[in-house]
Parts: C-alpha cells; structure tokens; sequence
C-alpha cells in the first residue's frame, strides 16, 4: 500500500488555492476506520451533549429540503447540529481551533462545499491559513477538497 492511499495522508494531484472548495468526506471517515458520530457528539451544544450522553441513541432522520422538497437520509447528530446547536450563541467562537471550528462550519452549513475565501469570511480568520492548514499533508477530520 503505498503512501498515498493511506487515508491520513493527501494524494497530492492538485494544488488547492484559496478558491478551491473544500468539504467533509464521509469515506475518509470509514477508510480511516474512525467513528463520525463521535465526532459529532462533541460537536453538539451542551445541552445536546446532556441529552444525548450516549451518542448511538439518536437513529438516522428522513429530511426534507424545505427548498426543493427532496428528501434526504440525515444522521440524527447532524440534523441536531444544523438545526439547533449551530443557532446557539458562540457556537463558532474565535477560541476554537481551526480545525475545529471549520468542521463546525461544514456541519452548520449541511456540509455544502466551501472555499477557505469563503470560510476566512464566516471564521474571522485568513484565507492562508485555512488553505495551509487544509492543503496539507495531513488530512484533518476528512476536510478535503471536492472530489472532481
């Protein structure tokens, strides 16, 4: 297996700029053999976390976009994340690690790609850095660029 197909590391076919969208990829989560919904119960407001203290409680949730009506299969967390907990004051603060808080941008937004332009916007924090830190070797919470 050779370097590249390691699921923490990038394969680096492309050079991602500042107007590259980036989102969260659900297969680097199963390639990695890391668990989501864990990552999403921390991701929860705290009144959430309380509810939800076993993070496997919450099933899969039919969705409906209110725009074009289609419905979606959502995990519960996510619909829980998006809906409620993403609402909540200070829920993106600026005393959140990067990659942290550009998770919770993903999860906020229905993990609708994003450019680290866009993201530097709704963060307060430079387009560089989220481009360096997202562009780099290592890949962070499955935060990659659009797969083509």
């Amino acid at each position: 297996m050779g370097e590249s197909s390691l699921p923490g590391k990038r394969l680096n076919r492309i050079r991602p700029t500042i107007d590259t969208p980036f989102q969260i990829n659900r297969r680097w989560w199963e390639q990695a053999n890391r668990n989501l919904r864990v990552e999403l119960w921390h991701h929860l407001c705290p009144e959430h976390q309380a509810v939800f203290a076993n993070h496997l409680d919450i099933a899969t949730i039919d969705w409906v976009d209110p725009e074009t009506a289609e419905v979606t299969r959502m995990d519960g967390l996510e619909h829980l994340i998006r809906e409620h907990c993403s609402r909540q004051r200070g829920y993106l603060h600026a005393g959140l690690p990067l990659v942290d808080a550009v998770f919770r941008a993903f999860l906020a937004n229905g993990n609708t790609p994003l450019t680290p332009r866009q993201l530097a916007s709704l963060l307060g924090r430079s387009a560089e850095t989220i481009l360096r830190t997202l562009a780099g070797r290592e890949v962070y919470k499955g935060l990659q660029p659009v797969a083509e």
